[in-house]
């Protein structure tokens, strides 16, 4: 059976994706297309799971290398079938799990302190005091899952007079 070929504009259309990310799809080696006689750009039209694995990639955050990696797994001689897909994700799966958890703790920890010393100065005091947060290295440390220090205890009155001894003479 020959294979089914689609012109770059009905590809835009059908994936919805402008004509110059296919192309620079194409440049980038995610895939592949090629010229009709009359000089058309045109598509195997197994590109369409393709640019839509692409798409749904991108919105995940994965790279254009983290997706090409992907995409050379896959078999160039004929369309992925859905096993093909299934050990793909699979792969993917403790990368999307990792991100789930940092989003989580955005989501839990987005009013408080995030260990780079921009959000309250007079709470920085308290949890990051000299930036000790950097001993973890660059960006928003206690976002990405390094622990914050434990704020110090309050004191309360009864424990913050001082104790006094008294000598017994004798």
């Amino acid at each position: 059976m020959a294979e089914q070929w689609i012109e770059i504009g009905a590809l835009t259309r059908r994936s919805g994706v402008a004509a110059s990310a296919l192309r620079y799809y194409e440049a980038e080696g995610l895939i592949s297309g090629a010229r009709s006689a009359s000089g058309r750009r045109r598509f195997p039209r197994g590109v369409l799971r393709r640019v839509a694995f692409i798409r749904v990639a991108q919105s995940l955050g994965l790279s254009l290398t983290q997706i090409r990696a992907a995409l050379a797994t896959l078999p160039g001689e004929r369309t992925p079938t859905q096993a093909d897909w299934s050990r793909l994700s699979r792969a993917w799966q403790p990368l999307l799990d990792e991100r789930i958890a940092a989003l989580m703790r955005l989501r839990d920890q987005l009013n408080s302190c995030i260990g780079c010393g921009c959000l309250s100065l007079r709470n920085c005091a308290l949890y990051n005091p000299t930036d000790s947060a950097a001993r973890f290295g660059a960006g928003p440390r206690y976002l990405l899952g390094d622990p914050p220090p434990q704020p110090p205890t309050p004191v309360s009155k009864a424990q913050s007079k001082p104790v006094r001894k008294t000598l017994r003479r004798g």
